[in-house]
C-alpha cells in the first residue's frame, strides 16, 4: 500500500487553483444575476395578459378584518363552514395590512377611530378594495345622528362594495365577496 504524499508547496499550488476557478465560477453566477429577469407574460398583449392577472387576483384575495361591532359576529360566521368564504379563494385573513388585499369594515366606525382605520387603509398595498358590512358602517345606521358617529366609511376612504343590513347574514357578506370579484376581475381589464 503506497501513500501519496505531496509538498506543500504542492497542496498551495492546489489550493490557489481551486480558489481561482470557484473565483471565476461566482464571478460567472454574479454577472447572470445582473441580467433582467424575462416576463414569462411578454407572448401575451395586454388585454388577454390584464384578463388573466385579474382572474389571478378575484381568485385568491386575502382580507384584514376591521371589526368594530355587531356586524363583526356575522362577518366571522361566514367563514365557518356553513358559510365558506374559502371557496372563494378568501379563506386567509391576515392581521397584517401589507398582506391583505381587500379590507371588511364591519360596524359603526367613530371619529375617534376613524384614524386607525385611515392608517391601516393607507398601509395596504395596491390594488385595495374595502367593503363597508352593515348599515353603520354604510351610513351610520341607527348612530348616524350621533357627534361621535362616522356617517358612512365613505367619508373617510374610498368604498367599493357596500353590504346592508343591521346586521347583515354570511350569505349577504358573501354576495358582497362575489360583487368585490366582479370589480377585481373588470378592474384588470381596463
Amino acid at each position: 500500500m503506497e501513500i501519496a504524499l505531496f509538498s506543500m508547496d504542492e497542496i498551495n499550488r492546489q489550493l490557489a487553483e481551486a480558489d481561482r476557478w470557484e473565483t471565476a465560477e461566482i464571478g460567472a453566477l454574479m454577472d447572470i444575476a445582473q441580467e433582467p429577469i424575462p416576463d414569462d407574460l411578454d407572448w401575451l398583449n395586454e388585454e388577454p395578459r390584464n384578463k388573466i392577472i385579474g382572474w389571478g387576483q378575484g381568485k385568491s384575495t386575502w382580507g384584514v378584518n376591521f371589526g368594530l361591532a355587531c356586524c363583526a359576529f356575522e362577518m366571522m360566521s361566514s367563514a365557518f363552514s356553513r358559510f365558506d368564504q374559502s371557496r372563494f379563494g378568501m379563506e386567509i385573513m391576515r392581521p397584517s395590512p401589507r398582506q391583505a388585499d381587500f379590507m371588511i369594515i364591519a360596524g359603526t366606525v367613530t371619529w375617534k377611530m376613524a384614524p386607525k382605520v385611515r392608517r391601516i387603509y393607507e398601509a395596504m398595498a395596491e390594488p385595495k378594495w374595502v367593503v363597508a358590512m352593515g348599515a353603520c358602517a354604510c351610513s351610520g345606521g341607527t348612530f348616524t345622528s350621533s357627534y361621535a358617529v362616522v356617517p358612512g366609511v365613505n367619508r373617510i376612504l374610498p368604498v367599493d362594495v357596500y353590504v346592508p343590513g343591521c346586521p347583515p347574514r354570511p350569505e349577504a357578506l358573501i354576495n358582497g365577496f362575489i360583487q368585490m370579484r366582479e370589480k377585481i376581475r373588470l378592474a384588470k381589464q381596463k
